[in-house]
């Protein structure tokens, strides 16, 4: 009896399984000013803080091309030149409407913007500013996104 207790016991507190992590692309916008440097950052829509835009890959793109699209619709970039490989990662969760949040990879390319839009989908949902890298890297929450932006 007390074995049966067990394995039944065992089978209720047995590893919990965690959510497959998910992949998104992600555009880190910059310029070349003679300041140096200058990063555009937008705000989240559900919570006002500071991220690069981002978003699911599209099918029919490819990464830097889903990237793209994220910062057109996100950011208002018209015009950029765009890397093909990312230049690195972060890593964070991503809050769902159920209140659940799922593990979220969200891979970087370096984005060159040339040309901004003053008219895009998301104008009226998010905010846009340039900042300093280091700057950028003082008010985005992600860890390895800060790394990223200290490295430019």
């Amino acid at each position: 009896m007390f074995e049966f207790i067990k394995q039944a016991w065992a089978g209720v507190t047995g590893p919990v399984e965690t959510p497959p992590v998910r992949r998104q692309v992600a555009a880190l916008c910059y310029q070349d000013t003679d300041q140096g440097k200058r990063v555009l950052l937008i705000t989240s829509r559900d919570t006002g803080r500071w991220i690069v835009p981002k978003g699911w890959p599209i099918e029919g793109l490819d990464g830097p091309q889903s990237a793209l699209q994220e910062a057109w619709e996100e950011a208002g970039v018209r015009e950029a030149d765009i890397e093909s490989e990312p230049i690195g990662h972060f890593e964070y969760d991503k809050g769902l409407e159920d209140g659940e949040s799922i593990p979220i990879k969200a891979q970087v390319y370096l984005t060159r913007v040339r040309g901004l839009s003053t008219d895009y989908p998301e104008v009226d949902e998010r905010e846009r500013a340039w900042f300093d890298p280091s700057e950028a890297a003082n008010v985005v929450d992600e860890p390895e996104l800060k790394e990223l932006l200290r490295s430019l």
